[in-house]
């Protein structure tokens, strides 16, 4: 599954010009078999051993290459740092308050609410996006 995405997202990076070096090409990937949402932070821990001139800020730079590409969106909560999500398709977040773990939850038909929404304040409604808060199985366990 992943896979299959990663080649859509190398495909479209080719048609948008971006020059693919291997650094790009390990965090792409890493993003794209990350299931946590990671931070840039998370990236560069993964990534240093095997890139050891790579900087944070090369991380950084290359989110925002991949985020003006459309190919990662970046998820901001509260004060933490951001965290980095390779699933554009429209879905939900389910957030743990404890650890700061977040789950993908597909819920279809909310759009509606978005036209409700224009209609009802005569906004210009682009987007939305909903946050699930709570504590995680892992969390949970810890705490009996």
């Amino acid at each position: 599954m992943a896979n299959h995405r990663l080649e859509e997202a190398l495909q479209s990076l080719k048609s948008t010009r971006v020059r693919m070096t291997p650094q790009r090409h390990a965090i792409l990937e890493f993003l794209f078999d990350a299931e946590s949402h990671p931070t840039a932070d998370d990236i560069y821990k993964a990534l240093e051993g095997k890139f050891p001139n790579m900087s944070v800020a090369t991380v950084y730079n290359n989110l925002r290459v991949f985020k003006e590409a459309g190919l990662v969106r970046e998820l901001t909560y509260g004060d933490s740092s951001s965290r980095f999500d390779s699933n554009t398709s429209d879905h939900y977040h389910v957030i743990c308050e404890d650890c700061g773990k977040i789950v993908d939850f597909h819920y279809p038909g909310l759009n509606e609410v978005e036209t409700l929404a224009a209609h009802v304040t005569d906004f210009n409604v682009k987007n939305h996006r909903m946050e699930i808060y709570g504590t995680c199985p892992d969390c949970q366990k810890h705490k009996h």
